[in-house]
């Protein structure tokens, strides 16, 4: 069934056979791309934030989610974040197994709103509390690229 054809029977499953041809390209956007400029250039997290609201969003974002203001000035929140919350990874992607489990959090950076969710490194399981601070590790700024991978974890604080 090609996609301008009319449905007449709502009842009876339809499907599309063979490849969909769709191209794309995939940007970060306005803010991200401003987000990871600043993860690139100077090794640090933005993020914006709605007055109206008192909310802050960690990544940045172009509008508010509750009242659509436009969000338009970015605020430099640093590294250091605190652990929401975290999990045990025994698989890979790809579903194979780990050879060692990694710790996967949830990390509010700073005093804002929002946060990221990336990998622990160098804590033991049992050392790890709701609360506690960390810090991002990014690659060297020389390798790089301006995207989520530039940050290898959060550690501890030095």
């Amino acid at each position: 069934m090609a996609i301008t054809e009319k449905i007449t029977n709502t009842t009876t499953p339809t499907f599309w056979e063979g490849a969909i041809p769709v191209r794309y390209v995939y940007t970060y956007g306005l803010a991200g791309e401003k987000f990871f400029r600043a993860v690139k250039d100077k090794g640090t997290f933005l993020a914006t934030y709605c007055e109206d609201c008192d909310i802050s969003f960690v990544p940045p974002k172009v509008y508010c989610d509750r009242c659509f203001n436009e969000l338009d000035s970015y605020l430099d929140v640093g590294t250091v974040g605190y652990v929401e919350t975290f999990t045990l990874s025994f698989r890979n992607m790809d579903g194979s197994e780990k050879q060692v489990p990694e710790i996967l959090a949830m990390v509010r950076i700073g005093d804002t709103d929002g946060g990221l969710i990336h990998y622990l490194k160098g804590f033991e399981i049992d050392e790890i509390g709701i609360g506690m601070p960390v810090k991002a590790v990014f690659k060297p700024k020389a390798q790089r690229k301006g995207s989520i991978e530039d940050i290898i974890g959060f550690g501890p604080l030095k």
